[in-house]
Parts: structure tokens; sequence; C-alpha cells
């Protein structure tokens, strides 16, 4: 089925030889995401955390070669922040590309439309999936892993520690190429 979704573009862009990016973004938070805990048997482990809004946003994109690129920032992802990850991916990926992502309004904005209008069109083929569909998108494997795996029971102190555990979280996960192909394998792509 997943297969199916996007096949169309997928032709087309293996046709015009454009290396395919799955992109999709995400929040984290400084609250700890508790997977396991040990504690005395009949003694429940209370974990004291300050509420707060306070989060990072990311970015990220992949490629069936098991290649992630991202870009964390405190402020929410924005139209113009879409526009700079995709100059860097343009910059770091060479070629032509076809972009896959969800609906999100900040991908089919102004500062999208005038970035493909200043001459970037002929690089950047964008195609949005089929309605909400986060299991069509191997990019959400990305945040689930970083969630659960790579950040599970991982406690900050503020968002500048949680920055630096983002990082190396995700440095970790650039030098595991096949790890991210998983995620294509997990979405039905390969």
């Amino acid at each position: 089925m997943a297969d199916d979704a996007v096949a169309s573009p997928r032709k087309k862009g293996a046709a015009e030889g454009r290396t395919i990016v799955f992109v999709d973004e995400a929040g984290f938070y400084p609250l700890p995401a508790v997977v396991r805990t040990y504690a005395p048997v009949g003694q429940t482990p209370v974990l004291a955390e300050e509420v707060t809004r306070d989060h990072l946003s990311a970015i990220s994109a992949v490629t069936p070669t098991g290649r992630l690129f991202a870009r964390v920032q405190e402020e929410a992802v924005r139209g113009v922040d879409v526009v700079r990850f995709l100059g860097q991916l343009l910059t770091y990926l060479g070629g032509k590309l076809l972009i896959i992502w969800d609906g999100a309004p900040i991908h089919h904005g102004q500062a999208v439309k005038d970035y493909l209008a200043a001459g970037h069109a002929e690089r950047l083929l964008l195609e949005q999936l089929p309605g909400y569909a986060p299991e069509l998108n191997p990019d959400e494997g990305v945040w689930n892993h970083l969630k659960r795996v790579e950040l599970a029971n991982v406690s900050t102190l503020d968002l500048l520690d949680l920055r630096g555990e983002l990082h190396r979280a995700i440095r970790r996960m650039q030098h595991r190429p096949e790890l991210v192909r998983t995620f294509f394998d997990e979405a039905g792509y390969l």
C-alpha cells in the first residue's frame, strides 16, 4: 500500500535522476521519556519534573541510502526555516531532488513558493504524502527512534542540555545508515 501511495512521484523522480528525500518535523521537550525504571518491589519511583512549554523544534530528511540530515532550533519551524533546510539539502546532496513530505502549511507557504520561483524549481520536485499518513514517511522512524531509544530515560536540565543530547543522538544515527534504511523498510519502500 505504501508503495502505491507515492509510486507516481517516485517513478517520475527516478526517470529524471532525482534523489528521493523524505522530510518531516518534530518537537522535543526537556521532560524525560521514561521507558523503564528500577526500584525496590512495591516502591513506585516518583520522578519530579518541572512542566514547561519550552521545547526544541527539529526538521530532518532521510534518503533510501540511509543518509540523515537534521536541523535543530529553539523556535517553531516556519516557512523560512524550511527554505533554509531545502537549500542545505541542495548543497549537501547536489543534483535534482524529489522531496516527499506531509501537508503541513509550512511546506506550501509563501516562503517555499518564493524559493521555487527564484530558480530552484528545476532542482526541486515537491510531492505531498496523501492525507495524514505518518506511516508512509520513513522520516517518522527517525523521530520515533530518537524519542523511544536514543533519548529514552534521558533527563535534561534545560534546552541547552537537551540540544546537546539531541545532537549527539542524531550524530550516532548518522553513523548508522543501516538503521535509517530500516525506516524505509518499515514504511514499505524497500
